[in-house]
């Protein structure tokens, strides 16, 4: 993680808490953390799962990864020091937005497990769910709505994860979504029952 280089800080403590931002919310603050390849269906998944919580009263929102690098992470490249600095950003994005109450969800390739798991030890337990959309590489490249793949075979793209650049399958995720076999509506309630079960929401 980054080296704080702030000095002469102190941190505050506030007057309303987590739990009292959660119980007028009636929901928990947690990071869905979606992690896989491109095209693998991370943001779809991502977005409609936020949908259909907001449609039932509950406060949500997205980061999306090709988003976070317009304005946050714009300075940021593709290098591995690059993509580790990216998924640091967003993990304390997240951090805070899991503070708020809200039920956030990410939706970043995030190819290092050692990113993924500092996002874990971030959030603490109950608060980082891993959720990988497991997809073939064939079933990417079929999907692949900019034709990221063939550029990255041709050479065009340079370190392109699971072409040029390694991805880390999760160890130990909290939940799996076979992209290659189940359907939108199938992942999104895999998730919701997920968050029910949990008692993320009621």
């Amino acid at each position: 993680m980054a080296e704080q280089k702030a000095t002469n800080i102190t941190w505050h403590e506030h007057k309303i808490a987590r739990e009292d931002r959660e119980a007028l919310l009636n929901q928990k603050g947690v990071l869905l953390w979606f992690t896989g390849l491109s095209a693998s269906g991370k943001s779809t998944v991502a977005n409609e799962v936020t949908y259909q919580l907001h449609q039932i009263g509950k406060l949500t929102y997205v980061l999306d990864g090709d988003n976070i690098r317009h304005g946050l992470n714009k300075n940021l490249g593709f290098s591995p020091e690059d993509r580790e600095e990216n998924i640091r950003r967003i993990s304390e994005v997240g951090n805070l937005f899991a503070d708020a109450g809200l039920i956030t969800t990410t939706a970043f390739i995030s190819p290092y497990r050692k990113d993924r798991d500092a996002a874990r030890e971030l959030l603490g337990d109950g608060r980082f769910v891993e959720i990988y959309v497991k997809a073939s590489i064939d079933i990417c490249e079929k999907r692949d709505p900019k034709g990221l793949y063939q550029k990255a075979k041709n050479g065009v793209i340079k370190e392109f994860t699971g072409i040029s650049a390694p991805y880390e399958e999760p160890l130990k995720p909290e939940i799996v979504l076979d992209a290659d076999t189940m359907t939108i509506e199938e992942e999104v309630r895999m998730v919701i029952d997920y968050l029910k079960e949990k008692k993320i929401i009621a």
